[in-house]
């Protein structure tokens, strides 16, 4: 992608790129580009849109059952506690939503010609929204989606697509020393996660940076489970995403989910002292692993 680029830049006047992504103002951007879609757009043919319907990853139907992801999803919302709220997404986002908040390169992000960027992340979503909800007084918030996403790296194993379903939770709130927030977010989030996945739910945790959450876990958080919450010492996925502490979220070996603590709500409010936790699950996956 990077070579193809640079061999449409060089074919343009010096300072092209610049005027584009500098010298232009949103409104005069979108104008510009809408412009250039609906040329290309006037000239697709039914047969090449039939074509890109079968070779097109971002298009092609997901080969999941969707009668049986509605059950699914129908339980997990059932099973979330009152004190999360449900928030029903836009399928787009404020463009730089992924990599301003989480860092990630926006290569993996489909960006449109309006400004936002494709929901590829509810969790960077729902921070955004919790820190709107902090800043406008609200003691501690909880949230939770269902949003499809599409990602535009390219996943591998056979029935890997672009776009797949994920159930995410988002809970935020003001530090209160000797890391008993972190404690009683983890709680929320775990008691939930272990109600979804039954007695087989294989919950873990990874230190990527040692602190006093440990002596939490130990004194706090296992007594108040009462389920096997167990330290994964050999996972280094993720190590520079999660601030300090990464989750797994699994059963049988499904590679169903994870989450941690972020800087997010910290970041977006310019307040240290906010912490913030997400974690989320495939409902794909989950519903592969029930049926």
């Amino acid at each position: 992608m990077g070579q193809v680029s640079e061999r449409f830049w060089a074919k343009l006047p010096e300072g092209s790129r610049e005027a584009l992504v500098d010298g232009l103002s949103q409104s005069e951007l979108q104008s510009v580009l809408l412009d250039v879609t609906r040329g290309r757009a006037a000239k697709m043919t039914p047969a090449r849109l039939l074509q890109r319907w079968q070779q097109d990853r971002f298009v092609r139907p997901s080969r999941i059952d969707p009668r049986e992801l509605v059950k699914t999803q129908q339980r997990l919302w059932e099973l979330l506690p009152a004190k999360f709220d449900g928030v029903q997404l836009s399928p787009v986002t404020p463009l730089g939503t992924c990599s301003a908040v989480a860092t990630i390169n926006q290569n993996q992000v489909v960006s449109t010609v309006r400004g936002t960027e494709v929901a590829s992340d509810p969790t960077n979503e729902l921070a955004i929204e919790a820190a709107v909800r902090r800043r406008a007084g609200q003691d501690r918030v909880h949230l939770a989606a269902c949003q499809r996403v599409v990602r535009a790296q390219t996943f591998d194993g056979p029935g890997m697509t672009a776009h797949f379903e994920l159930f995410v939770l988002v809970s935020s709130a003001r530090d209160t020393g000797s890391f008993r927030t972190e404690a009683e977010l983890l709680i929320d989030h775990l008691s939930f996660w272990h109600a979804v996945l039954g007695e087989k739910a294989d919950l873990t945790f990874t230190a990527f940076r040692e602190s006093g959450l440990r002596d939490r876990i130990e004194d706090t958080v296992r007594p108040a489970l009462g389920v096997a919450f167990r330290e994964d010492t050999e996972r280094t996925k993720s190590a520079n995403y999660y601030a300090g502490l990464g989750l797994g979220i699994d059963r049988a070996g499904a590679g169903l989910g994870d989450g941690g603590f972020t800087t997010w709500t910290a970041d977006l409010l310019g307040d240290a002292k906010e912490r913030c936790l997400t974690s989320c699950i495939s409902t794909e996956g989950l519903t592969l692993t029930e049926v």
